[in-house]
């Protein structure tokens, strides 16, 4: 080896450490562009995306395992499962009286931005969530 070889001293665990936060930082913009369009009245998307979104999270889940951004894939993953579970135990409601429906949903659809809006801010300061 002479002087003048280039020689990659980025280390590894930081490349792998990128690659999670760009991993994060789609899987968050999908659920935000779900959330926003929860929170907005006729503005729903596709569940696709989030379904999109869950599955790279859990994917990509045990990639993070011991870091920093373990937090942040099950974060999205409870907060998605706990959503999902939360419409589903309130959906009678839409069909006995509507209006306990829509808030129920309105309610959910609030904290489901919040958690994912939170999340995005830990992660840009690339901190954990904390539960």
């Amino acid at each position: 080896m002479n002087d003048r070889t280039i020689i990659d001293a980025e280390p590894v665990q930081r490349r792998a450490d990128d690659s999670l936060k760009t991993w994060g930082w789609v899987s968050y913009i999908l659920h935000l562009i779900v959330a926003v369009a929860a929170v907005v009245p006729g503005a729903q998307v596709s569940v696709a995306l989030l379904i999109i979104a869950l599955v790279m999270d859990i994917v990509k889940k045990d990639d993070a395992a011991g870091t920093w951004q373990e937090s942040h894939f099950k974060w999205r993953i409870s907060t998605v499962l706990w959503a999902g579970v939360l419409y589903v135990v309130t959906f009678p409601l839409f069909l006995l009286l509507y209006l306990p429906g829509a808030i129920a949903w309105a309610v959910i659809s609030i904290w489901f931005l919040y958690r994912i809006v939170k999340g995005m801010v830990r992660m840009n300061a690339g901190r954990p969530v904390d539960a």
